[in-house]
């Protein structure tokens, strides 16, 4: 498997000039990624999209405000991109939709999910930003992983260790991927990055999970170096009715690390 080469298209959001990857027909599912340096739709999801397009879904992946081909916003908090990922949502006029994000991609979706009742199943990947810190070690460990992600400055050395890092199996760290994904964490986009780092946090909505009435798929890693497998156990306990799937031989971008079966299984969770 490769990334996606599938062209995008642009249109504006909130007042922001937003890039988004729209391919395939069918059911629609909307695609959110994280947060780290280099994020954006073609790096988080380019080991996907085609598959569930050719898979008969509609795949809809859009950049973030100040990550990959979209505009800068003056207000750089989490609770704003939750603001543009609901307006960018309401301007594709869709009766029904699923959603899965990944990282704090997967927050943005946990909103979502909590708001609006045209979310149909949902698939949540290696998210912090939802789960409780858990443990000392734990929260030691997120500590040491957003102190790394946070210290990023642009080059394509330092994209390659990002990137060795962020995956388990290295023969998944292609030069495509590190070239993209250094691009990707250049210019305005690391500029924003800095700014973001004296934002208020979101509020968190682990209590109010408890009330989602979806079908929730969750996808972990177990060797995530920054999100610690026991909080996947704990976020999987807050969710009624949801199904775990824990992935060995991985790290935290399940989506990439273990494509194959992590296509497979999300497929299949969302025409069961």
């Amino acid at each position: 498997m490769a990334m996606t080469t599938a062209p995008g298209t642009y249109g504006e959001i909130n007042g922001l000039k937003t890039f988004w990857i729209d391919k395939g027909s069918g059911r629609p599912i909307v695609v959110i990624h994280g947060g780290s340096p280099g994020a954006c739709a073609r790096v988080n999801w380019g080991d996907n999209i085609d598959f569930f397009a050719d898979a008969g879904f509609r795949v809809i992946a859009y950049d973030q405000p100040g990550y990959g081909l979209t505009d800068v916003p003056v207000d750089y908090s989490l609770e704003y991109r939750v603001a543009h990922a609901k307006a960018f949502i309401d301007s594709l006029g869709l009766d029904s939709f699923d959603l899965m994000g990944n990282s704090q991609g997967s927050y943005i979706v946990g909103r979502i999910m909590l708001e609006d009742p045209r979310v149909g199943k949902v698939v949540l990947v290696s998210s912090g930003t939802l789960a409780p810190i858990g443990s000392a070690a734990s929260a030691a460990l997120a500590k040491e992983h957003a102190e790394f992600t946070g210290s990023y400055e642009p080059s394509l050395e330092n994209s390659r260790k990002l990137t060795h890092g962020t995956l388990y199996n290295q023969d998944r760290v292609t030069e495509a991927l590190v070239q993209t994904r250094y691009e990707m964490s250049t210019g305005k986009n690391y500029d924003t990055q800095q700014l973001r780092k004296g934002v208020k946090p979101p509020r968190p909505i682990y209590d109010e999970l408890k009330n989602v009435d979806k079908p929730v798929l969750l996808c972990w890693g177990a060797n995530d170096t920054g999100v610690a497998l026991e909080r996947s156990l704990l976020l999987f306990q807050q969710l009624p009715g949801a199904e775990l799937h824990i992935f060995d031989r991985c790290a935290h971008w399940v989506q990439w690390d273990q494509a194959d079966r992590f296509n497979t299984i999300v497929r299949d969770f969302l025409t069961a």
